[in-house]
């Protein structure tokens, strides 16, 4: 081979390698880059809103009604330190007003004291003026404080039922006297049943 066409392969060669070369070094370069990393930064929980509060107005106390509910009328009076003794007109059943009995260690209302106490009403409802006592009374048989506990119940049973007929609860009170006055002295179940009653007595 002449020299000269020697010198031209050669330089042929060299400038094919670094062809070559430089297309490598290229292809690694666009092969190798990474693709930028986008990083995301998580949002932060957005806190609900704050509920709103809304004060309430305080309410107006509630006006007393005129007729208190039975049970807070204090109309129930003490009972007596000491037993009365005798029955006494005094302890009866005012003109006009009609007593009413109990069966043996009740406090219920039976049918025939029902019409009573609806005659009773009446008459109180046509006497606005007048203001009673409702004594409850047993008969003789059982202890003292336990008569004088029914006597109150029978006294209540009254009151509540005037009530429901219309009668003001504050025109009436209640007491009890136990067996401590007996319409009828006698000791035989005639006399107790006349003593297991309830009366009705004007007070001033």
């Amino acid at each position: 081979m002449r020299p000269k066409t020697l010198r031209w392969a050669v330089v042929g060669m060299i400038l094919a390698a670094l062809v070559v070369g430089g297309c490598a070094k290229k292809q690694v370069r666009q092969g190798g880059e990474e693709t930028p990393k986008v990083t995301v930064t998580p949002e932060k929980p957005t806190p609900p809103p704050a509920a709103k509060v809304v004060e309430k107005p305080q309410e107006a106390p509630p006006k007393p009604s005129e007729q208190p509910p039975p049970g807070e009328t204090g109309a129930v009076e003490p009972a007596p330190k000491e037993p009365v003794k005798g029955a006494g007109l005094a302890r009866e059943t005012t003109p006009g007003l009609e007593r009413i009995h109990f069966d043996f260690d009740k406090a219920v209302i039976r049918p025939d004291a029902q019409e009573i106490l609806r005659r009773n009403a009446e008459f109180l409802q046509a006497n606005p003026g007048v203001r009673i006592r409702i004594e409850g009374h047993c008969d003789e048989r059982g202890t003292t404080e336990y008569n004088l506990a029914l006597g109150e119940r029978r006294a209540k049973a009254a009151f509540q039922y005037l009530m429901d007929l219309g009668v003001d609860p504050n025109r009436m009170s209640v007491v009890s006297y136990g067996e401590a006055v007996p319409l009828d002295p006698g000791h035989n179940e005639e006399a107790w049943a006349k003593n297991r009653r309830a009366e009705f007595v004007e007070v001033e």
